[in-house]
């Protein structure tokens, strides 16, 4: 008698820990071979059900977010990686005004994210200056350095070069590698905020197209939303071609590129770098030395791939701008580029005006009737998950589900949209079923895969919030379009003025008094 065995799925992808993150399975039906891919959470820890408890005693509202127990451990959720799902009719569009150059990323007819450069006021992240230090802090660990901008940057003791500061138990206090006055060759990695200048890096780096160069490094990082294959395939690749003395980070869009373009974009950052050290050997600081180039370039460079349908330009120079920078890095993507001159402005014809008002709105709507509330602090942003009009149709467990699972993916579109960064806490409403838990925080991370900006989910507190982090680079769209206002000082309250007017009959009293 003959045997058949079963045959088992293919693992894929495995996590940190060893445990089985992705499989894959062929089976032939009516003929056709058909592949299903399964991604899951195998390494979450699986947790009994427990009760709903509400956080305030007497309270008719069941507050908060998910349940958790008071032992979990408080790390971030990154055993698993999930890779973004492609989103189908991806367009980019562009214009352009007198005062400013506005870039838009639209999913189907949806906004997602938003770029905007200002003649009167230009980002100056990714620029590399020789700057002077003017302050040592010891016991900040700090520096604070002249770059030629406004206010004078802060370098950390972390970021300053191995090289000059050593490794591990042998690093030198700040204090014996900095001194007033010495030259220092920086790079802006986040933007002037508010009162705090800019922050500054001693391990500047190049992005390309493809990668990024590292200069005085020897690591090769492959991104993570690729899958295994492609990674080992790269760092082969990129292992052969790659200088000596030259660090590498591989970016997703390097997934289909071809040798002879990785080696291109490496030659090409390697020369540039030569340039930079020959510039900063003349000369005295402060001074720019690198400058990177217009927004425009810039996003393109970091978002515009394959998966886009078209990219709209409304006007001709950007338009020949951004040919003669496709055709010397990506020329299979220059048949995506079209010059729009429509008679009905690009923004007008895609609604994007409209999303973008209702980007600045404190209340977000879901489509099933609930509502997020989003409010920026001083120190973190929060994220309140309501159901609103909306009241389910079969039980609330599946009411609360459905609610969650919406708010998780409209909450990552409004981080990237809003770019929020820092600290975020997010308050889902409370659910039961350990399973349910375990849907929503799968759907935002899901979502979140597709943002470009570094995040990290942490697992639920204790308090049943959950609480994630986005790297904050520069302004948000809010404060692009606000100003504080000078009636309230942009605390959103006015002091009642009966208590104006007792304040000011006491300071009266005191002063005859006196």
């Amino acid at each position: 008698m003959a045997l058949f065995r079963k045959r088992g799925p293919e693992i894929i992808r495995k996590s940190s820990a060893g445990e089985t993150v992705e499989e894959r399975k062929t089976f032939r039906v009516r003929g056709q071979k058909v592949e299903v891919r399964r991604v899951g959470g195998f390494t979450q820890q699986r947790q009994k059900p427990n009760k709903r408890k509400n956080r305030s005693q007497g309270s008719g509202k069941s507050r908060g977010g998910i349940s958790t127990s008071r032992t979990r451990s408080r790390r971030p959720i990154d055993d698993e990686i999930i890779l973004p799902t492609e989103s189908a009719r991806k367009q980019m569009l562009v214009t352009v005004s007198r005062e400013q150059t506005q870039i838009v990323i639209l999913e189907g007819p949806v906004l997602v994210e938003y770029f905007v450069a200002r003649r009167d006021s230009d980002s100056l992240a990714g620029n590399i200056y020789l700057g002077v230090a003017r302050n040592v802090l010891p016991g900040m660990e700090a520096a604070f350095l002249d770059f030629g901008a406004n206010k004078n940057g802060v370098l950390y003791a972390s970021d300053i070069a191995p090289q000059g500061r050593g490794n591990g138990r042998n690093q030198k206090p700040i204090e014996q590698v900095l001194k007033e006055g010495d030259q220092v060759l920086v790079q802006v990695t986040k933007d002037a905020m508010g009162a705090k200048g800019a922050r500054l890096t001693g391990v500047p780096s190049l992005p390309g197209r493809y990668l990024v160069l590292v200069p005085d490094s020897d690591n090769v990082g492959i991104s993570r939303r690729l899958p295994d294959e492609d990674r080992t395939r790269l760092r082969d690749v990129i292992n052969g071609v790659r200088p000596d003395g030259y660090g590498v980070i591989v970016r997703t869009a390097a997934l289909h590129a071809s040798v002879e373009e990785l080696a291109a974009d490496i030659s090409r950052l390697v020369t540039d770098w030569e340039k930079i050290q020959s510039e900063a050997a003349e000369g005295r600081p402060p001074r720019l030395i690198h400058e990177e180039p217009e927004l425009l370039i810039k996003v393109i460079r970091e978002h515009f791939t394959a998966d886009f349908r078209k990219l709209l330009i409304d006007d001709r120079n950007a338009y020949d701008t951004v040919l003669a920078y496709l055709q010397s890095t990506a020329p299979d993507l220059v048949s995506k580029v079209q010059l729009y001159e429509d008679s009905i402005s690009l923004f007008d014809r895609y609604h994007v005006d409209d999303q973008l008002k209702k980007a600045l709105d404190r209340k977000v709507f879901l489509p099933s009737g609930g509502h997020l509330v989003i409010d920026r602090t001083e120190a973190l942003t929060v994220i309140d998950v309501n159901t609103g009009k909306f009241v389910g149709s079969s039980n609330l467990e599946e009411t609360v589900l459905q609610n969650n699972l919406e708010a998780a993916e409209e909450l990552s579109r409004q981080l990237r949209l809003r770019d929020i960064g820092g600290i975020i806490v997010i308050d889902f409403i409370d659910m039961e079923s350990t399973g349910n838990q375990q849907k929503v925080l799968r759907r935002l991370k899901e979502t979140l895969a597709k943002d470009k900006t570094r995040t990290q989910v942490f697992e639920v507190s204790h308090l049943g919030l959950v609480e994630m982090t986005r790297k904050n680079v520069s302004v948000g769209l809010l404060e692009q379009f606000s100003h504080k206002c000078e009636h309230c000082s942009g605390r959103g309250v006015v002091i009642d003025e009966s208590f104006n007017s007792q304040t000011s009959q006491i300071d009266t009293i005191a002063e005859v008094e006196v």
